[in-house]
This record gives C-alpha cells, structure tokens and sequence, in this order.
C-alpha cells in the first residue's frame, strides 16, 4: 500500500513523489550517472559487468561490522545501493560481521577500535539485523509500487560470518587460505600504510581483518553465487584482496567489485560514529524529527548531490526540482522532499508523519503536533530533557509551574527571565507571571507540558 503523501510542494513535486517509485535500473552502472559508484574493480571490468547486470539476476553483497547498536547515516549510502540492486531485480546480500567485529576493521581509522565483548557483539547484531530489514521493508511499503512492476521485488538475505568461521580450525584455515595471499600486496594497502606510518602503528588483529572479508567474498561466491561486492570507497583494499584471493582459489570464476562515495559534510568531514557527529538510523538515538531535519537543513551546495545519492527520484525530475528550488530557495523545496524521502525509508510512515508533527509544532507555531505525540515520542524528540512529574492544582500560575519544575534557580530569576521573553510553553512565549495555566493552551490534551528557558534548555512536564 502506497502511503498519502503531505507537502507544501505542489505540482511538480506530486509526480516526483510518484516517479521514484518505479526507477529501476537494470545495469545498475548506470547509477554513476547519479554520482553513486566512486570506482569499480577491475577498473576495465565496464563491459562485462554490463553484460553481466543486463543477462540475468546477480548476487550482491555488502558488509555491515556490528561495532555500535545502530548503524548510521554512512551505512545508509550502502543499503540504498542494495535497494538499488533489488529493483533491478537482482540478489541482495548483507552480511554482518559476528567474527570481524571482534577483529575491527582497520580502514578509514586513525587508531584500533576496542575490542567490543561477544556479549555486546551479539545485541548489536540483533539490532542491526532489524535495522536492515526495517529499511528494506519501508522501501517496499513507502517508496515502491508493485502495481506497477510485473515480478516481486527479491528478498533480502542477511548472513553472518561467524556461522561460518566457527566450524573453520585455524590450522587447516593458514594452510589452506594463508597460502593465496601475498604480504607485498596487503602491505600496500592504503589502510595498512597510513596505519604503520602512524605513532601507535597497526596491531596483527587489525592486519588480518582483510584475510577474512576477502574469505567472507570467497564463501558467499560458493554458496550463493555472489559475483559483486559494494562497499564504500575506503573499502577499496579490501575488495582487491577478495579480488586476488579468488582469482588464485576460484581460477575460472570472475568477481567485480563496486566502490561507493564516502558521504561527507561540506566542511569534508566524514559522517560516521567515529567523526563524533553520528546521525543514527535507530530512532531512539536519532529521533526521526532529528533526521528528518538534519536533511532539511542541508545546504544549498550539498541538496542536488544528496537527492541523487538518497532517493529513488528519477535524474530529470531531480535536475528539474533543482530548478524550481534556484527560484525559491528560501522554501526550500528540495531539501524538504529530500528529508521526506529519507525520513520514510529509515522510519516509514509513522516517522515521517512524527517529524511533520514536530517540525510543525517547533517552527511553524502549531501546538496541536505537540498534542498528538505520546510521551515516549516526545522524549524521543527532545532528547536531553529534564523529566519532570506534577500534580495538577486549579489556579496555578506560570510562575508557580516554572518554580516546581524547576526551570529556575530563584524566583528572582523566574520573574526576570520570564518577564524578559524567555519562557516558552509548548513553544509559545509567555511574559505574564501571573497568567493561569489552561488546558488547551498549556497542558495539552495527551496530558503533557513542553517548556522551554532560552533557545536550548527544555523540561516535559508530565501531569498526574
């Protein structure tokens, strides 16, 4: 079922929303023709993977390390090139790592990661495994229209790797694997070079962690006949290493490898949890108003880029919104159907409609979005918030409410602050001390009060 889309972007912006839902490309290497693939390996391998995308279904796979409870914005990239893979009617693969998040992955790191404990490995899969099929799912119920496609869309395949390793012996894997890899190569790596010449250098653990995602290929080319790998472009060595290993073990068989951009901020920096400025996929890290307006807040400079990297909107339409938005920037209608577009697919129809709601309530003066969330939500939103419980007494005034909630140190500095603009309730400024609390106006009717002392400190009043 398709959902009921709102916006304020009439009438283009309609047949937009409609048009992303039956792009399919089946020669997926024609999304460099939306900046989405950094490289592919071999670098001559073009033609044949062309052939190979447009004959018939492929396998592909990307690797998902659990080494937090979430995955974030720059994994999000990687799945949009799986999704891509399942409307071209293709296989998509996700393996996450139970054996190599004990390992870490040294790639893109200035230092080792902590070693993370089986305990912790094991609840962060679970969550990640969700999140996979989460997104997956609102794709196929928000963003895909199987009226209007002939075949199903094919299901994903999630796989661990521990399953495999752990029937491996160590021995028999040295002898029998160690032998296909060749140190001159792995030291070249990019990964292990910037490592070495750093002042902690590069543990043998971190060293290995390219042995097993090339083995991870190699096991995944047998038993499920994946010819692909996608990764981010700092993934690069490690598909080469796949690449030779299975060139010496698997002599007739031919694999490619696909390198996707590294998303960045304007500054460059890179979006990840170890940049310290991770933006999450789960929603009780990263609230879907949080992501929904982290999207909306992209500049001007960066929108047409991130449209064509985190929708499905078709490259004409998205080059004509663009021209819309030169118009009138300041509605910024791009990056309002870029927010929509990613806050669906992360969190569905519910937590698009939650950010609206907030947004709503926030910045467009409209208090009744505050009244249709539920505590959690809005906990959920305001992440950070003083929690705070209160009985209900006929006549209380704002100063009496900002005093037991605590809002102030003083009442001296109650009457000051307040008198001076500072207080909000439910987002409306209030300057009369003496003003009678209402329900309506400031208890909302899910029986809760949002305040606010300056532009940051908020306090949930929730009333018994």
């Amino acid at each position: 079922m398709l959902p009921l889309r709102r916006s304020l972007l009439k009438p283009l912006q309609d047949v937009i929303r409609h048009s992303h839902r039956y792009l399919a490309q089946k020669n997926l290497l024609e999304l460099t023709d939306r900046g989405f693939f950094q490289g592919i390996f071999p670098d001559t391998a073009a033609p044949r993977m062309k052939q190979l995308f447009t004959s018939g279904q492929q396998s592909i796979y990307a690797g998902f390390d659990p080494t937090a409870d979430s995955l974030h914005v720059g994994n999000l990239l990687v799945i949009m090139g799986l999704i891509h893979c399942q409307r071209a009617g293709h296989k998509p693969i996700a393996l996450v790592g139970g054996a190599t998040g004990l390992i870490g992955d040294p790639s893109g790191r200035k230092t080792e990661r902590n070693q993370l404990g089986e305990t912790v490995i094991e609840t962060n899969l679970k969550a990640i495994e969700q999140q996979l099929r989460q997104v997956f799912e609102n794709h196929e119920n928000c963003l895909w229209d199987s009226k209007k496609h002939k075949s199903p869309l094919p299901p994903l395949t999630i796989v661990n790797n521990a399953d495999w390793y752990a029937d491996l012996q160590l021995i028999d894997f040295v002898a029998n694997m160690g032998r296909h890899f060749r140190m001159g190569s792995m030291l070249s790596r990019s990964s292990v070079q910037s490592r070495l010449e750093s002042e902690d250098g590069m543990s043998f653990t971190e060293f290995t962690y390219q042995i097993f995602q090339a083995y991870d290929w190699l096991h995944l080319l047998r038993r499920h006949n994946c010819c692909f790998q996608m990764g981010g472009s700092d993934q690069t060595g490690n598909l080469m290493t796949g690449h030779e290993l299975i060139s010496r073990v698997e002599r007739k068989r031919e694999v490619f490898g696909l390198t996707l951009p590294l998303v960045t901020t304007e500054e460059g920096d890179k979006f990840g949890k170890s940049a310290g400025n991770a933006v999450w996929l789960d929603g009780n890290k990263t609230s879907p108003f949080a992501l929904y307006q982290f999207f909306l807040r992209m500049p001007d400079s960066e929108v047409e880029k991130l449209l064509k990297l985190f929708t499905f909107i078709p490259l004409p339409q998205v080059e004509q919104l663009m021209r819309e938005h030169t118009k009138e920037p300041e509605k910024r209608k791009a990056q309002t159907l870029l927010a929509e577009d990613v806050t669906l697919l992360v969190h569905g129809e519910s937590g698009l409609k939650q950010a609206e709601r907030v947004t709503n309530a926030l910045y467009k003066g409209k208090v009744e979005g505050l009244a249709e969330l539920n505590l959690p939500e809005i906990q959920q939103t305001f992440q950070g918030a003083t929690m705070v419980n209160l009985l209900t007494e006929p006549g209380m005034s704002i100063l009496e409410l900002a005093m037991k909630a605590k809002c102030f140190p003083t009442e001296t500095d109650a009457v000051r602050i307040i008198n001076a603009g500072g207080f909000y309730v439910n987002q409306k400024r209030v300057q009369n001390i003496a003003e009678v609390l209402t329900t309506g106006v400031h208890i909302l009717r899910n029986g809760i009060s949002l305040l606010r002392v300056g532009k940051r400190n908020f306090y949930i009043v929730r009333w018994q």
